[in-house]
Parts: C-alpha cells; sequence; structure tokens
C-alpha cells in the first residue's frame, strides 16, 4: 500500500491486514482513561504498535474547554490538521487508529479525520489486544520522531454535525410539522436513565433521546458485530428513521463516534455528531431533561 492507494474498503481493519500496510501506514494510538488522563501515553510507553504515535484525547483530540462547551469540544481544523502534521502525516497517507478501551478514542480520530475530508482512515478491530492476539510486535518508548509531513486538511468535511442550538431548536419542535431528528445516546443505560451519573453534574438525556450502549456494538472480545448483524440492531434502533435524520451523541462527544462507526460499518451513514453532547446540553438550566429509561 502506498499514499496513492485507494481509500480503505471498510472503516475496519483488521491486524493481519495492518501487518500489511505497515511501515507506510500511519499508526495512531488513541489509548485513554477518562478517570486517569495520562494513563493512555503511560501504557503507550510500555507498549505500542512499531512506529505508532500517541494522540491525546484532552489536548490533541478536543479542543480547549470553555464554559459551556462540554468536556472535549471538537478542535479547531487548523489546529488538528497542523498537529497531525508535525507528527508527521502526509496527504494521502493510509491511517489507522486503535486503542484499548473498546474503540472509542480511535472511532473518535477516525471521525475527526473523515471530518477533515480524509478519507484514508480505518479503526484496527479490537484495538491493541487484537493485535497482541494475532501475534503482533510491541514496541515500547516514546514514538520514534518523524519529519513533518504536508497534511493540511484541506479537502471538505465528510462528517456532518450539529450544534446545541440547532439541535435545542429540534427538541422543542419535536411536534411541527417537520419530522423530528432521532437522537441516539451512547451512554451506558443507567447513565442515559440518570441514575449513578458520575462524570457530569445532572443526570438524565435529552428529552425524545434513544439509548444505544456504544459496547453493544462489539463481540465479547472487543471486536466489532458483523455488518450484517450491526444492520438488524441499528434498523431496530432507527425504526423508520432515516440516517441522515440522526444525531448521536453521548456525554462528550466520544463514545458517539463508536455509534458514527458503527452506523458507517452497517450501511447506515450520514448520521450527525452533536459534539457537545450531555455534558454541553446539561451545563444550562433552560435546557430540558428527561429520566428514566427508554420508552
Amino acid at each position: 500500500m502506498n499514499a496513492a492507494s485507494p481509500a480503505f474498503p471498510s472503516p475496519l481493519i483488521r491486524a493481519e491486514q495492518l501487518r500489511q500496510c505497515l511501515p507506510e501506514a500511519f499508526v495512531v494510538d488513541c489509548s485513554h482513561d477518562l478517570a486517569a488522563p495520562e494513563a493512555g501515553a503511560a501504557a503507550f510507553a510500555q507498549g505500542h504498535v512499531p512506529g505508532a504515535v500517541h494522540m491525546h484525547l484532552d489536548r490533541e483530540l478536543s479542543g480547549p474547554v470553555e464554559p459551556g462547551s462540554g468536556r472535549h469540544p471538537l478542535p479547531a481544523r487548523e489546529a488538528l490538521a497542523a498537529r497531525l502534521a508535525a507528527l508527521g502525516l502526509r496527504r494521502g497517507q493510509p491511517v489507522v487508529a486503535y486503542d484499548r478501551n473498546f474503540s472509542p478514542y480511535a472511532a473518535r480520530l477516525w471521525w475527526l479525520l473523515r471530518w477533515l475530508g480524509h478519507a484514508q482512515v480505518a479503526v484496527l478491530d479490537g484495538g491493541w489486544q487484537a493485535w497482541l492476539a494475532d501475534g503482533g510486535a510491541s514496541e515500547s518508548g516514546p514514538a520514534v520522531s518523524r519529519p513533518p509531513g504536508d497534511f493540511t486538511g484541506a479537502a471538505p468535511a465528510a462528517m456532518p454535525s450539529i450544534g446545541v442550538d440547532e439541535l435545542l431548536a429540534q427538541v422543542l419542535a419535536r411536534d411541527a410539522r417537520a419530522p423530528s431528528l432521532l437522537v441516539v445516546d451512547a451512554r451506558s443505560p443507567e447513565r442515559y436513565a440518570g441514575e449513578g451519573e458520575t462524570l457530569d453534574p445532572v443526570g438524565g438525556h435529552i428529552p425524545g433521546a434513544v439509548c444505544r450502549f456504544f459496547r453493544d456494538n462489539l463481540q465479547p472480545d472487543g471486536r466489532f458485530l458483523p455488518a450484517g448483524e450491526l444492520r438488524e440492531q441499528w434498523s431496530r434502533v432507527l425504526a423508520g428513521s432515516d440516517p441522515g435524520r440522526v444525531v448521536s451523541q453521548c456525554g462528550s462527544g466520544v463514545t458517539a463516534c463508536h455509534n458514527l462507526l458503527a452506523m458507517e460499518l452497517a450501511g447506515l451513514g450520514g448520521a450527525h455528531l452533536y459534539p457537545g453532547s450531555w455534558s454541553q446540553w446539561c451545563s444550562d438550566p433552560r435546557r430540558p431533561v428527561a429520566r428514566g429509561a427508554t420508552p
């Protein structure tokens, strides 16, 4: 594979396929722990795919947190593109993202790169654990420095998003003539219901949202369910809604990307990301809150 090769045929790549892409592929370890923000970098130093770099969720895959922004606002497009170029990414170079936490952070980078118009990106199915289980080599220590790349992220964005004001207007106008958006919450059923909230100051969910826990996209070994099974399950979640009218959200716009990746795998692409997600929504008491299980 070289930088001029066609885009990955799937948003997922298996460990044996990744080995065939090395060293051409630009591999990014996105490992992170919301409860211990430096744990991902520490795990990377202990072992990672040879030649990989690490990108930090808070400092590189998110923008600065401001009042009312949510916990992980989107980074500025120019800042993210410049950081990727500084790490060595070239225009058109294939990118493979992985983590060791069921793939939500890798899915975040997948979405961000597609948002920058970069089609050559895939998530390592099963993450670091699958790489090791398949006999993949491990490298320790800091990332090997490489010359800066020429990546600019100048291509048109391929992934739609929606802001809080537009979403609020849709929620408040749910009974209007226009068909309303379907909001899908990627958090656990307990957090969706408003029970045992530990990350945000208010428990509950956006009125009208349905719950699809992101881990339900996975098999017990951490790999994604087959595309046909994902399509069957997601068709039940959508209940006839057009994927283009779907909004994916979670606590802070990270695991929501996992659901968007699963929808893409199921052939149901086109849904929107609500980047601010629940952490932004609940920061203003004037926004309505619902509690309890999905009806």
